[in-house]
């Protein structure tokens, strides 16, 4: 009996199931960090983890905590008219963090919330890992002092970041950009392939222009009645709007005439069968790049909200690709320039073929820059080999 009772004793306990907590507050989070979780999964296949996203991150095996729909508030103004449920977002997401405790914290850009949780969690002793950097070199870069004080780990998606980083000491790691392994073998453009689309959408055979207005009811209600207007100007092209999953149908068609097409869940088709895009500023305008469609970046925010904007960014461009590329690849229309008779101007510009052909080319350039496939995959053995390190 006594030797039965030592050699219970003695057994080994059962490995500990890790988890792990991730927020992401939009629509390019939820991709990315759907992505995110089907690599950390392949790598260790019984990972608990809880998320604030959407039904990307829910179907790669994610515990649904909020979704990133009521969380998307624009502009400095849309910010203060929603303080209170911004603020009980917050306090809900430090209860939830405390009753689930879990082995590290994953915040995916969506600076303004995840900064104020990273010091939270920080001040806890929960580790706290950041992937997709918050754009601090574009505006407050004295905030890299606090990152380096509650961030155990940053993830950087873009080239320059990392030097960036570097001046002020603080080692991030550049993973690569996510986006190539959601377009790499995503971009064929075979014959049957663009006419089986037209066919599925009931879309005639003129050219297609993607109109991309954004995924926030506040761009979309500033974008769409411009891009509407030029739209009636082009009657040898048919302009499709390409609809955000989280906004219905019926608020597209607040701002759009009746005979607009609106395809839903489908930009990334839309950009692979399209001859040219009006594109919102955003992540949309890189992932137009990597798949090669000339384009014209539009951006118009509330008057408060891009004053305040005005004083406090310091940066020559507003779209990733020229950032990146650090000269001006794509055309920009920005506030007051984004008006009908401008847009009109610009598309006509990049359906000329010597100007497509050169943008292309400039694409090309960008892709090597973006360091190749597999940032998910970098990102998840990073993050597993720090865990189990400790």
């Amino acid at each position: 009996m006594d030797t039965l009772f030592v050699h219970l004793r003695a057994a080994p306990n059962p490995k500990k199931q890790m988890k792990l907590y991730i927020i992401a507050g939009e629509a390019s989070g939820d991709l990315h960090g759907s992505n995110l979780i089907k690599a950390l999964k392949t790598k260790e296949a019984d990972l608990d983890i809880h998320c604030w996203g959407g039904e990307l991150m829910e179907d790669a095996g994610a515990t649904l905590v909020k979704h990133y729909r009521d969380l998307a508030f624009m502009g400095f103004a849309e910010v203060i008219a929603n303080l209170g449920t911004i603020l009980k977002n917050i306090k809900f997401c430090k209860e939830n963090i405390e009753e689930f405790a879990p082995d590290a914290l994953v915040l995916i850009d969506y600076p303004g919330f995840n900064m104020r949780i990273a010091e939270w969690a920080h001040e806890k002793g929960i580790k706290v890992f950041y992937y997709i950097s918050p754009q601090i070199w574009a505006w407050k870069q004295n905030r890299v002092h606090k990152i380096k004080r509650v961030v155990d780990r940053m993830h950087v998606i873009l080239p320059f970041e990392k030097p960036f980083y570097d001046k002020f000491d603080y080692d991030v790691e550049f993973v690569g950009h996510p986006l190539l392994d959601e377009i790499v073998g995503n971009t064929n453009s075979e014959k049957d392939e663009a006419a089986s689309f037209r066919k599925e959408f009931s879309l005639d055979d003129r050219p297609i222009i993607t109109l991309a207005p954004g995924s926030r009811k506040q761009e979309i209600s500033r974008m769409l009645p411009v891009m509407n207007e030029v739209a009636k100007r082009f009657p040898d092209y048919q302009f499709v709007i390409a609809g955000a999953p989280s906004q219905l149908v019926e608020f597209y068609q607040e701002f759009a005439d009746s005979d607009l097409k609106i395809i839903h869940g489908r930009t990334y088709d839309l950009f692979q069968h399209s001859i040219a895009g009006l594109v919102t500023s955003g992540t949309a305008t890189l992932e137009a790049a990597l798949f090669r469609l000339p384009q014209v970046v539009c951006y118009k925010a509330g008057w408060i909200s891009y004053w305040i904007a005005r004083q406090l960014v310091k940066l020559k461009y507003i779209s990733l690709v020229n950032l990146i590329m650090d000269q001006q690849i794509v055309t920009e229309l920005i506030q007051h320039d984004m008006n009908a008779d401008r847009v009109e101007s610009e598309l006509k510009a990049i359906l000329s073929e010597k100007v497509r052909l050169k943008m292309k080319q400039d694409y090309d350039q960008l892709h090597t820059l973006l360091g190749g496939p597999g940032a998910s995959e970098r990102t998840a053995a990073s993050m597993l080999k720090i865990l189990h390190s400790n």
